[in-house]
């Protein structure tokens, strides 16, 4: 059990012996101590106050000498700052939990749940390639896959592919008109990034297009709507809908040609799935519950035939469902794929990573299934995420002017390389070592800064930035990994299983990489439950930053006695252990040399 739950259960108990009241242990708040103050962790007493008819100083004195004196396995001593009650823990608990767990390779983790959660992530389009927005949607998805599997649960890692619709059928119209039979083998060019050039040109001529209308009289609505290519790919859609060959075809060879290129990136950043949905599967799920809702009156039908839900007692608005000539809505296809997943999965939560623009599209997609009282309804969960901008803006597709994301790692790691260099201590590396140490190096600072904020927090990304040794990077972090792997390879023969004395003493440093290191079970269940993986970004690089400081001023090689030896081994051996699952779980490799 955790320290903070034990003192939790052990205060409960104590002020139901003193005064007779029944207290829950989740009643209990517990903290830090401030460091200002003498003690390690706190008991918040001012909620017990009123109901006890005692002042804080009283109750305070009371519970302290009560739980001092029936838990010396746990207690030393207390002191009273107002409603705060602090105590000291003694020596040899933070001698016994260093001892248990210093070689434990699962601390951290929990055991099995028997949930089973599924998480949605990443849902590209097929007419362009990934972009920086896409990488900390994956970089999300995938760390809390992670980070609810290493905290017991079954995953399941979906994606839903955008494969159908006119944004596809514009690529393939500016093909037909531009490529002149290219292909990405003839051009030598990564199949997303060779469809989404052609996303590009369609949007160069639509706009030349509309120029010329207006340059012949025409308004800008009227020339939007008039202009040639736009009612080429209209009449494309409607050809693809009504299964036309050469139409399907012709999608068929594009879209292969982009999940090439996507599967290539995937494999580059670490991204994987265990099942993909594609929308020209689903796009007709969910007609029958529209029915479903129609007889059991949670929908209506106006004059033109079109279905909608009235949801403004719930504080929304009106939602169509179906519209007049009886084609489905993209709510009508979700509603349809949450009943789907709910059937061949049975998860009892579903996490949609999807950035914050889509906030009430969640919003009425939850409540409509609960309405319909699908099974799928409850655990419907939507992880918004604020969008990624960098230093000169917002970044827009049609326009080509976003960042890719595959050229975004060859940037990153290209930077690993020169500032590794320029430290020179990559000398005795092989090059193969080299190379396999800048990706990750490159890959883990990308990680790392999208993933140390925030998800609901929009977020500015500068590659210099992210990759400094000494900052609140990955890179520092993967720094004090292979600091720390050094240095017990230098003490292998040392013995860490030294039976410490009753006199045995912590320094400060010592005590804090340890209570520090007792609390990562909690931050991993914290980020579970949040599903925020900042939360293990931020604790891993204050432990890093922890460990940096008590080893500036304590040597481990060269301890005082074989006890301090012994100790500072253990600490050494949970800390790299501790950083190595933290960034695992965020999808970050931790070198054993740098």
């Amino acid at each position: 059990m955790r320290l903070v739950n034990q003192i939790k259960g052990i205060a409960a108990q104590g002020l139901n012996s003193l005064y007779g009241i029944e207290v829950l242990p989740e009643s209990v708040l517990v903290n830090l101590t401030n460091p200002e103050f003498d003690g390690d962790y706190t008991i918040v007493i001012f909620a017990f106050c009123k109901p006890l008819k005692k002042q804080p100083e009283v109750l305070g004195n009371e519970l302290g000498t009560y739980l001092t004196a029936h838990h010396p396995e746990l207690f030393t001593k207390f002191s009273l700052v107002k409603g705060f009650l602090n105590f000291s823990i003694t020596e040899q608990y933070w001698l016994n939990f260093l001892s248990q767990n210093f070689e434990d390779e699962n601390f951290g983790k929990l055991s099995c749940t028997g949930n089973c959660v599924m998480v949605e992530y990443s849902s590209p389009n097929t007419n362009k390639p990934l972009h920086l927005g896409h990488l900390r949607n994956n970089f999300l998805g995938r760390s809390i896959a992670e980070i609810l599997k290493a905290t017991g649960n079954k995953v399941i890692k979906t994606c839903i592919v955008n494969d159908r619709g006119i944004h596809i059928c514009k690529s393939m119209i500016a093909w037909q008109r531009y490529a002149n039979g290219s292909t990405p083998h003839s051009t030598l060019t990564k199949g997303d990034h060779f469809v989404g050039n052609y996303y590009v040109k369609f949007n160069d001529a639509y706009k030349a297009e509309i120029e010329l209308l207006k340059a012949g009289g025409m308004l800008e609505e009227a020339a939007e709507k008039e202009a040639p290519i736009m009612k080429e790919a209209q009449q494309m859609l409607l050809e693809w809908e009504a299964g036309k060959p050469d139409v399907i075809e012709l999608w068929k060879k594009m879209n292969d040609w982009v999940y090439e290129g996507f599967n290539t990136t995937y494999k580059t950043i670490g991204t994987d799935f265990d099942k993909i949905y594609y929308e020209s599967n689903t796009y007709l799920l969910g007609k029958d519950l529209v029915e479903k809702g129609l007889e059991e009156k949670v929908f209506y039908q106006k004059e033109d035939s079109s279905v909608w839900i009235d949801l403004t007692l719930d504080g929304l608005d009106e939602k169509l469902v179906r519209r007049k000539d009886g084609t489905s809505v993209y709510m009508t296809q979700d509603i349809g794929l949450a009943e789907q997943k709910q059937k061949e999965f049975n998860a009892s939560k579903s996490i949609y990573v999807v950035g914050d623009e889509q906030n009430y599209h969640f919003k009425v997609l939850k409540l409509i299934c609960q309405k319909l009282k699908l099974p799928s309804a409850d655990g419907i969960y939507h992880l918004s995420y604020g969008m990624v901008e960098l230093p000169s803006g917002k970044m827009k597709s049609r326009e080509g002017t976003v960042v890719d994301a595959d050229d975004l790692v060859t940037e990153m790691i290209q930077i690993a390389k020169q500032k590794t260099e320029e430290l020179g201590k990559v000398n005795d590396f092989t090059e193969v070592e080299r190379e396999e140490l800048y990706q990750i190096i490159g890959l883990g600072a990308l990680k790392f800064f999208l993933l140390r904020v925030d998800p609901k927090k929009k977020m500015v990304f500068n590659p210099e930035e992210s990759i400094d040794f000494h900052g609140f990077t990955g890179p520092f972090i993967q720094y004090t990994h292979a600091r720390i792997k050094s240095i017990l390879r230098k003490v292998a023969q040392e013995s860490a299983s030294i039976t410490f004395s009753s006199l045995f003493s912590l320094l400060p440093l010592e005590k804090q990489l340890a209570i520090e290191l007792e609390q990562f079970p909690s931050v991993m269940e914290d980020a579970a439950t949040e599903n925020d993986p900042s939360k293990i970004a931020i604790f891993t690089f204050n432990l890093s930053k922890t460990f940096s400081s008590f080893y500036n001023e304590h040597s481990i090689a060269n301890a005082e006695t074989e006890e301090k030896k012994a100790l500072r081994i253990m600490l050494a051996k949970l800390t790299a252990g501790v950083i190595k699952t933290g960034m695992e779980v965020l999808g970050i490799k931790v070198p054993e040399r740098m």
